[in-house]
């Protein structure tokens, strides 16, 4: 365990190691890079080539074959995993336990129970763990959770949410044989961990963070074991060599909240079905409604508001344009969290909640009934 009284200076350089060459782990040391008040100074991966030509891009000093010898390094305030979701845990707990904040990509874990030793260490060593929820940060779901806000106690221009639908669909969008999102010991699952989280988030979000206490869920595997499914040009999703795909390519679940509230949550690859690449959250309350519609990730018209106007129903669409740079303003939060010296809340508690409910959707989807949410 760390030393409790640690305290960060806020005018002090954030020294950071990476770990992951990837997309994510090259979206997270972009963002560092981009950011004043930090460094990015150490970079981990497996792949040799593609690790130095962004060392050499990005100016990091320090490379590193093996992420325990970058975690190792005593000069580092800030570790930022990029990684397949398997790793997650190992890596952060290491982190935390070595007085290093964390900054972790979606999901939290692969597991419930490896996600409550993350935040625990956390908690142990009053370190930050963040994660990547950046859809969130979007600027249209921000336009959202501000007019669903109440207002001095009083419920916003929605009234009571009694019910949310969320989805993240794709037409045809399986990864390829190769990756490894596929593999269920690497992912932990398909679309639903993947895509799925990401809606959960949001839709959490902007219901006022109620508590998941059952769920009923169904997932199927009907095109990724065919071979289909997979992106134009992205090559076979399956192949006649074995290689594991053991994991669903659509779920779809109904959650029950601590409230009386509900939200039916789904998340598909691919299907034989009008969707392309489809983020879609939409909110039933008891005087009004809301629609976030992203096709294809647009960044124009993507938010419908209901209401009745003299007993007439009516929608608006309010203008409302998403730049880009998601993941760096989450980054940005992280690193203003870290700087303000108090971690309360701050130790991926949220993120363990919606992991915890992964886990529940697919016992049930295992299971064919209702389950409980591990609280």
């Amino acid at each position: 365990m760390v030393d409790m009284s640690q305290t960060t200076d806020a005018s002090k350089t954030l020294r950071v190691g990476v770990v992951g060459l990837g997309y994510a782990g090259t979206t997270h040391l972009d963002a560092y890079t981009a950011l004043p008040g930090t460094e990015v100074v150490a970079l981990a991966g497996k792949e040799t080539e593609r690790l130095h030509e962004l060392a050499d891009t990005r100016h990091v000093p320090h490379t590193f074959p093996d992420w325990q010898d970058l975690v190792a390094r005593d000069d580092l305030d800030i570790v930022s995993i990029g990684v397949p979701n398997s790793l997650h845990a190992p890596i952060a707990i290491a982190a935390l336990e070595s007085g290093k904040h964390v900054f972790c990509e979606k999901p939290l874990a692969t597991t419930g129970a490896e996600a409550q030793a993350m935040v625990d260490a956390a908690v142990a060593n009053d370190r930050v763990l963040e994660v990547a929820y950046n859809h969130r940060r979007r600027a249209d779901v921000q336009f959202l959770a501000d007019h669903v806000r109440p207002v001095d106690g009083q419920d916003g221009p929605l009234g009571r949410v009694y019910h949310a639908r969320a989805s993240w669909r794709r037409r045809a969008g399986i990864p390829g044989i190769t990756s490894w999102f596929t593999n269920k010991d690497a992912a932990g699952g398909g679309p639903l961990i993947d895509l799925g989280s990401h809606v959960l988030d949001i839709a959490m979000y902007l219901m006022g963070e109620p508590r998941v206490v059952a769920v009923s869920a169904v997932a199927y595997n009907e095109l990724g074991t065919a071979g289909r499914g997979g992106s134009v040009g992205g090559g076979p999703v399956s192949d006649a060599t074995g290689r594991p795909f053991d994991v669903e390519d659509f779920a779809n679940a109904l959650l029950r909240f601590e409230d009386g509230s509900s939200l039916q949550l789904q998340a598909s690859w691919a299907s034989y079905s009008k969707d392309d690449e489809d983020i879609e959250v939409e909110l039933l309350g008891s005087t009004g409604g809301a629609r976030l519609f992203v096709r294809n990730y647009a960044t124009e018209g993507t938010v419908e508001l209901y209401s009745d106007i003299d007993g007439v129903p009516a929608v608006t669409r309010p203008a409302v344009h998403v730049p880009a740079g998601h993941h760096q303003r989450v980054i940005e939060e992280f690193l203003a969290t870290i700087r303000s010296g108090s971690h309360d809340g701050h130790h991926g508690e949220f993120a363990l909640h919606r992991t915890r409910v992964v886990d529940a959707v697919y016992a049930s989807a295992q299971a064919g009934h209702e389950v409980q949410v591990v609280r």
